[in-house]
This record gives structure tokens, C-alpha cells and sequence, in this order.
């Protein structure tokens, strides 16, 4: 089967293409534009670990232009489709909304346009916890009200979702999305908090954690959310729902306090970590936790990796990639 991965040089779309392509029975085609978001070398890294792969293919291409992507699609006739392209960081939203407008909204629009015009078998897409935003009580709940993303980033995920649903009721395009929670593990984005404290804790310098260290966070390995993606990818939705379109956490279900995060960290690379603890920042959730029961009964989904785990597999890539001993 053949299947298109949108940002297939970013963190989660490299280790889904890589799971996609490593099973033989795919066909996976790879699109990302590299921006500089972060550093473009990383992404290239990430590609050139993919590239020996027999059924792996990678184009690079923005999905925010809607000529040059539709014709990719046109051409490729996907049976799949996992959209996992995106510009993303809730803070970096507050200083560059434009850019989220383009790949969040228009870019996502333009994917919608695509699956409309070459309908594939499924639509996975990727949302966010950040879309859950003021006064949910954890664990967050799929049918939990998210008017109130505090986040401009939050808010361009909410537009996803009801940007899909719209589409499935009008078009009948097989849709679901997922809400992932705090992603880590190897090949994670240099702005991501597990590589943000472990650079600063090699190189002794302070971390500064807002809300004094006491953010929750439901820390979810980025193996176990491939084995959502893939698992959710094979299984559209049937009717009933009418229309055919799901929203889905995918989340690992057991908060941890930031700052203990931090001191298991420097435990595993074995130097102290030097914390300033901060007042909270204007867009941050204070926590975030997963209700992950209706995946569990759609699809069988259990996460499986231990944040202990999870760390010494992000630990030991660190080590290699950044080059510490």
C-alpha cells in the first residue's frame, strides 16, 4: 500500500515513516519542506537514516503551496495519508503566528483539498493536547469542551480538528486525528525540553523551570506513538460515526512533575543540573494528562514504555549524536 508521511524529516514523522517502511509493506513517501525552524542538519540526519530503506522515498516540498503539493499527490495517488507536517512550539507561536497560519491552516487546507480530490482509504492527522487549554481538569477527555486554547499554536490544532470534521460531513473523507502528549525520545526537536535540559545539564548551565518545576506533564515515548499511528492508520473509522471522523489521545496516561523529569535526566548523564525555578508563563498548561480509554477500545492501544526507559534510550542517542561522553 502506498502511503504519503507529511514532514517526514521532523521528529515524529521520521520514526512513523521509518516503522511504515521497515514493515515491507508500504510504500512510503516522504515530503517536508526542511525549514529552519531548527537546525536543517538535524532533519538531513534524520533523512539520511532513512534513505537506505527500500520503500522509503523522500521529496522535498512545502504543503503549503498548493500547486506543488497537489501535484505531488496527484501524481503519487496515496492509499494513506499521514499528515504530520506542521510548524510547531507553543512559544515560538507567540512570536511568528504567520508562520503557523501557513502550515497549520493553509497547509492543512490544502492537504483536505487533496484527500477530497484523491480520496484515500485514511486520513490521519496530528493534533495536539495544547488544544484541551483553560479550565480542563485532568485526565483530558476527547469530548471535553477545547473552546479555549490559551496557546496560538492550540488554536491552529482546534482549527485542524473542525477543518477535518467539516470535510468528512461534506466530502465523506475518512479522517482521524490524534492528540498527542509531550512526545520524547531519539531524534527529538532541539526545542523540546528532554534535549533543552540535557544540553544545559552537560554544559552547566541553568534550567529555568516556570511554574517553580511543578508543570505535570504526560511524558508518552515516541515508539509508543508510532504503534498509535500505525495501529489508528489501518483502522478507519465505520459507520456508524457518521460523519466518518475521530479525534483520538494518544498519550501515555501518567503525569510527571517537570522537575522530576529534570533530576532523573541528570541522574542518567550523570552530572547536576543547576535549575532556576520560575514564576509560570502566560500560555503554558500547568498539566496535561491523557484519557487514553476510547483508543484503548478502538484499537487495543496500551503504552508500553516507562519513562525510566524512555529516557536511557533518549540518554544514550543524545550521547552519540551530540557527542558526549
Amino acid at each position: 500500500m502506498k502511503v504519503l508521511v507529511t514532514g517526514a524529516a521532523g521528529f515524529i514523522g521520521y520514526h512513523v515513516a521509518r516503522r511504515l517502511a521497515e514493515s515491507k509493506r508500504c510504500e512510503v513517501l516522504g515530503i517536508d519542506n526542511l525549514n529552519d525552524y531548527y537546525s536543517v542538519e538535524l532533519k538531513r540526519a534524520r533523512l539520511a537514516e532513512l534513505e537506505p530503506l527500500e520503500n522509503f522515498r523522500f521529496m522535498k516540498a512545502d504543503f503549503g503551496d498548493a500547486t506543488a503539493f497537489h501535484g505531488i499527490f496527484s501524481h503519487f495517488r496515496p492509499d494513506y495519508v499521514v499528515h504530520l507536517g506542521a510548524q510547531a512550539g507553543v512559544r515560538h507561536s507567540m512570536e511568528n503566528p504567520a508562520a503557523y497560519v501557513h502550515s497549520n491552516l493553509v497547509g492543512f487546507l490544502n492537504v483536505l483539498e487533496a484527500c477530497r480530490q484523491y480520496p484515500p482509504k485514511h486520513l490521519v492527522f496530528a493534533s495536539s493536547s495544547s488544544v484541551y487549554g483553560a479550565g480542563a481538569k485532568v485526565p483530558f477527555h476527547e469530548d471535553d469542551n477545547t473552546d479555549q486554547p490559551i496557546s496560538f499554536y492550540g488554536a491552529t490544532k482546534k482549527s485542524n480538528e473542525l477543518m477535518a470534521h467539516s470535510y468528512a460531513h461534506l466530502y465523506g473523507v475518512m479522517t482521524t486525528g490524534l492528540r498527542f502528549f509531550t512526545v520524547y525520545g531519539p531524534w527529538s526537536r532541539p526545542d523540546m525540553a528532554p534535549t533543552l535540559f540535557a544540553k544545559a545539564i552537560c554544559a552547566g548551565e541553568p534550567i529555568r523551570l516556570f511554574n517553580h518545576g511543578k508543570c505535570r506533564r504526560d511524558f508518552t515515548y515516541v515508539d509508543d506513538i508510532v504503534d498509535g499511528v500505525v495501529k489508528v492508520l489501518l483502522y478507519p473509522p465505520t459507520e456508524p460515526p457518521t460523519p466518518p471522523y475521530r479525534i483520538f489521545n494518544l498519550g501515555h496516561n501518567r503525569p510527571v512533575e517537570v522537575l522530576l523529569f529534570v533530576r532523573m535526566l541528570e541522574q542518567m548523564l550523570g552530572r547536576p543540573a543547576q535549575v532556576e525555578l520560575l514564576p509560570a508563563q502566560p500560555g503554558d498548561m500547568l498539566e496535561t494528562g491523557a484519557s487514553i480509554e476510547r483508543l484503548h477500545a478502538a484499537i487495543g492501544f496500551t503504552p508500553r514504555v516507562a519513562l525510566e526507559d524512555g529516557l536511557r534510550h533518549f540518554v544514550d542517542w543524545f550521547k552519540r549524536y551530540h557527542g558526549h561522553a
